[in-house]
């Protein structure tokens, strides 16, 4: 049995063309673009390809994006100045923050950075506010990433209601936002993490198994029950050669992209896996396309509620 591929990016472009003539209404209706404002620290490789593909997004879709890059050396107060102005910036209408920060920020500071940002223009939906409003069933301006699997689910026919959910990995970012929107859509949800006692077997008895830990290759076939439907989450680089034969076996075509380029990106499901699921995401292509085709929405959503 080979799984069904869940084409993440094939959904992601439907939503965009969505997203686009919505754009051009509210210009016609409002007399601007919407605006989202990128702000963009340290010099981070990955970083700055994921804030290009968002511009690129952002355009295509007719949407004004702006970024703010500081260096790397900046202090948290020049973080915070920087949040401030694009608050009180009427034409921004939507606000994200690229992570990481640089480490010398440090993750208070990291808290004190996206707690600084106006609800109303939070388009990655971590404010507290937000957040909040998420727990209560009520958020407009959801995570990206959990709310682009959700899409995902829905629209290649894959029923949430009644089902078992288990998310792996309990982040503020993936995991727990990703649970809410599970159980808010009437999902039995279970989280697990590093402590989860026989995490193999808690798996095992998923419907829908959301893999958000940041391990490559970490669920294996033993973690999935036959026929269910594995959403991977999971953005790793592997830079070994050794790493990627064991993930996909030395006659794999993917070896061969990883000996042309030096790496290869994968998730935190192991390939094998889509012997055993009835349904998988891929990676790339998967949930990754999602998380921008809803930051487009968000941005969308936050212009028109600011009017």
């Amino acid at each position: 049995m080979s799984a069904e591929r869940l084409d993440g990016a094939g959904v992601a472009k439907i939503i965009r063309a969505e997203v686009a003539p919505q754009v051009a209404q509210f210009q016609s209706t409002r007399g601007r673009k919407p605006g989202l404002h990128i702000l963009l620290v340290g010099d981070d490789p990955a970083s700055q390809i994921y804030v290009r593909n968002k511009e690129r997004a952002g355009a295509e879709a007719g949407l004004i994006v702006s970024v703010h890059r500081l260096t790397a050396d900046v202090t948290l107060d020049d973080v915070l100045a920087a949040v401030r102005r694009l608050n009180a910036d009427p034409a921004c209408d939507g606000i994200l923050v690229q992570a990481p920060l640089p480490r010398a920020i440090g993750k208070d500071g990291t808290a004190q950075v996206f707690d600084a940002i106006d609800p109303r223009k939070d388009v990655d939906g971590f404010h507290p506010h937000n957040v909040g409003l998420l727990v209560q069933g009520r958020a407009a301006l959801k995570p990206c990433t959990p709310s682009g699997v959700i899409e995902l689910l829905d629209r290649t026919g894959h029923a949430i209601a009644g089902t078992h959910a288990v998310v792996i990995g309990r982040s503020e970012i993936v995991g727990k936002p990703m649970a809410l929107l599970l159980l808010q859509r009437d999902a039995t949800v279970t989280i697990c993490h590093s402590k989860t006692p026989d995490l193999k077997a808690t798996c095992r008895g998923a419907d829908i198994l959301v893999a958000a830990i940041g391990r490559p290759g970490f669920v294996t076939p033993d973690f999935v029950k036959p026929g269910a439907v594995v959403v991977d989450v999971g953005i790793n680089r592997v830079d070994t050669r050794e790493t990627a034969v064991s993930l996909f076996g030395a006659d794999h075509p993917r070896i061969a992209d990883f000996d042309k380029r030096g790496s290869l990106v994968v998730g935190d499901v192991h390939p094998s896996v889509e012997t055993v699921a009835g349904a998988m995401t891929p990676v790339p292509g998967g949930v990754g396309p999602l998380t921008i085709a809803m930051l487009l929405k968000n941005t969308l959503a936050a212009a028109k509620a600011r009017g």
